[in-house]
């Protein structure tokens, strides 16, 4: 494989040699922590709106998996919270571990989890998804953390669908999926200003992670590293470790929704 990617000659450590940004002041992911977070009452709670009919397809890019969303829809979207204005849904994708080891990209508290699922919201006032991530109002990332418990059935509807886009590339029709299942049921968040966590790394996302995670099984996590890095016809390389590892906060503050951790 060549250009960037998540391997000892491509990887995260690499990725500013190509991107320079990604040594930027406000870099994705980071690790949260929870006593430095500054509760802030003029956060707005979440409002997150799914409509089943705009999901359409799921795609393996080389990276990881992503079902992706038709561009005009303005019925899967989110308000509130630290934005303003409604976003749109444009895809959502995860980034997880290998074997045992613990996949998310942000951490809390120096704790990482098994994996990360990335809601990518865009601002329509801009013309295109491809305009609005070279705004710094462009896009707001919801991050979801998986932890191991009972099997996600919702989760368990998207598994079932990647034997189809096994390799790089490839991609199958992914209808009449209701993402709001795939949240938990408390939208308490931290906020921060950051950026893309894969390369251009470009400092457009308003970050929403939740505070509450959602269960994934061992065998379900098992489904993920089933997915391969190449593209068909080349060797072999199970798609896992497809995270980038906390940047430095560099003086940017972290906000959250709520008071404590009950």
């Amino acid at each position: 494989m060549s250009g960037w990617g998540y391997g000892p000659d491509n990887g995260p450590h690499k990725w500013g040699e190509t991107f320079p940004i990604c040594n930027g002041a406000q870099q994705s992911p980071i690790d949260i922590v929870h006593n430095d977070a500054q509760h802030d009452r003029t956060l707005k709670r979440l409002k997150m709106k799914f409509n089943a009919a705009d999901a359409k397809d799921l795609v393996n890019t080389g990276y990881q998996f992503q079902v992706t969303f038709v561009d005009d829809g303005d019925t899967t979207t989110l308000s509130g919270g630290p934005i303003t204005g409604t976003y749109r849904l444009k895809q959502f994708h995860f980034h997880w571990g290998g074997g045992n080891d613990r996949g998310s990209e942000h951490t809390v508290n120096g704790v990482k989890f098994p994996c990360e699922l990335h809601l990518v919201y865009w601002n329509p006032k801009y013309a295109s998804f491809g305009d609005a991530v070279k705004e710094c109002d462009g896009l707001a990332v919801v991050g979801v953390f998986l932890k191991i418990g009972a099997a996600n059935p919702s989760l368990q509807k998207v598994l079932d669908s990647l034997d189809t886009i096994k390799c790089k590339g490839q991609q199958t029709n992914f209808p009449n999926f209701n993402s709001a299942t795939l949240l938990p049921d408390s939208l308490e968040y931290w906020t921060y200003d950051g950026s893309l966590t894969t390369p251009p790394t470009l400092e457009c996302v308003k970050w929403i992670v939740l505070k509450d995670a959602i269960s994934v099984s061992p065998a379900q996590m098992d489904g993920f590293r089933k997915v391969l890095f190449n593209a068909e016809g080349e060797a072999a390389c199970c798609m896992a470790d497809n995270y980038r590892p906390p940047q430095p906060l560099k003086g940017r503050k972290v906000r959250c929704s709520f008071t404590s951790m009950s």
